[in-house]
């Protein structure tokens, strides 16, 4: 994918769980300027989801829906929440086979994971070149609109995994999951990945040691506003050099 800034993508998670006071914290995420909000199918009960929902959407926000599903027919469910949802980018899964059916012209756009997914927390288990190789086939999926690439929970080389999907798939790729960190922040943005999610970090407080969401959702974007001038004025630096 040619690089471009990447959405940051605020999911109301913590340890894979959509939080229990998400409605509450959803105040502070707004307020700090999000426009891309998600959270998770398990956590809280459906009502509590559809009014957390309704409130991103009313909010003006893209609404995102990541999936945790570990058999066909939780997958399905979790398709069909999509739906009744009525989100925007269904992201996580990975079964499109299961879930385009259930989607299908819904207006929703469909990321799913690549590569072999265990457990919850999910982990991003196999090789860089297997992993490669199932982003290059969901890709190549009609109905798949991008990819949700779990590349810090693999254990490997987690930049040259996020580069070589970005380089190799024409299609977006988000990279989730444990983003807590400048550095892994700049690791995400050089591979050219068009968007990320953090969520346990921040509630963690990772960037600012806060334990104020807005303050903390603040400095993230900060850093990533840094992280973005400095890659620019590389490139222009590159460009004045050639």
């Amino acid at each position: 994918m040619p690089r471009t800034s990447p959405n940051f993508i605020f999911m109301l998670t913590n340890q894979d769980r959509t939080v229990a006071d998400a409605a509450e914290r959803l105040k502070d995420v707004l307020a700090a300027g999000i426009t891309h909000v998600g959270f998770k199918d398990i956590g809280l009960p459906f009502d509590k989801l559809l009014g957390l929902a309704s409130a991103i959407k009313a909010a003006g926000a893209t609404l995102y829906l990541e999936v945790v599903s570990l058999d066909e027919e939780s997958e399905r469910r979790s398709a069909q929440a999509a739906v009744d949802l009525g989100v925007g980018i269904l992201m996580g899964g990975t079964r499109p086979n299961i879930v385009l059916p259930v989607i299908a012209r819904r207006n929703i756009r469909y990321y799913p994971f690549p590569g072999k997914i265990v457990g919850h927390p999910s982990k991003l288990e196999g090789t860089i070149e297997t992993i490669v190789e199932s982003a290059r086939q969901l890709a190549a999926i009609d109905g798949v609109s991008g990819l949700d690439l779990l590349a810090y929970r693999f254990d490997g080389d987690v930049e040259e995994l996020m580069t070589r999907v970005c380089e190799e798939v024409e299609k977006p790729v988000v990279v989730a999951g444990s983003i807590d960190s400048p550095e892994r922040m700049a690791a995400v943005v050089r591979s050219g990945a068009a968007g990320f999610t953090i969520g346990t970090a921040a509630f963690n407080g990772a960037f600012s040691g806060s334990s104020n969401l807005r303050f903390e959702i603040e400095t993230e974007i900060k850093v990533l506003e840094r992280i973005q001038a400095d890659a620019g004025s590389t490139v222009a630096s590159a460009l004045r050099t050639n």
